[in-house]
């Protein structure tokens, strides 16, 4: 049972959310609307329970998880794939199945202080970035780590600052080879 409060972009999100997850508490940012008494009010939701970030993923959906992240830094958050969100063109939580928020769900992840220390060395040494299909690798292993999909710089934060350990990204980098 998830006790934290989730963070999602709307409120057709938060339908999807529910009927996934069944009955949690749950606060819309109204998009890119986020107002900084909303900020506020899920500060102080993080400390009484917790809060769990789980925006769009496309490029407004980052930046509103970024707003947050840097008002709330002991935000947990959770990450679908661009696929999973995808309908008909648009792209966004409230389009994914109650399958694949459950799948997300189970991936929440937490920033790490201090963060592992993983280096542009080992993207190159994993085929991650500098090659043709460096990109799809990338998003396969963000989907298997669950910090998303996205490119290379972005990708070697996210490893460092949800701690991702050494093992778990050797697994991935192993299970999403062909």
């Amino acid at each position: 049972m998830i006790r934290e409060l989730i963070v999602v972009e709307g409120k057709n999100d938060a339908h999807a959310v529910r009927r996934a997850l069944g009955s949690v508490d749950i606060i819309w940012t109204e998009g890119y609307g986020l107002s900084e008494d909303k900020l506020r009010l899920i500060a102080e939701a993080a400390k009484r329970q917790g809060v769990i970030v789980f925006t769009d993923p496309d490029f407004v959906g980052g930046q509103i998880r970024e707003r947050i992240r840097q008002s709330v830094p002991s935000a947990k958050h959770v990450y679908l794939s661009q696929e999973a969100a995808r309908k008909k063109g648009d792209i966004g939580v409230e389009n994914a199945t109650p399958a694949e928020i459950q799948r997300a769900f189970a991936q929440i992840r937490q920033e790490s202080l201090p963060p592992v220390r993983f280096t542009a060395d080992i993207l190159i040494e994993t085929g991650l970035t500098g090659l043709p299909d460096s990109q799809a690798k990338r998003q396969a292993i963000g989907r298997a780590l669950g910090i998303g999909e996205c490119n290379a710089k972005q990708f070697l934060k996210r490893l460092n600052q949800f701690g991702v350990s050494p093992g778990e990204f050797w697994q991935a980098v192993r299970g999403t080879e062909g």
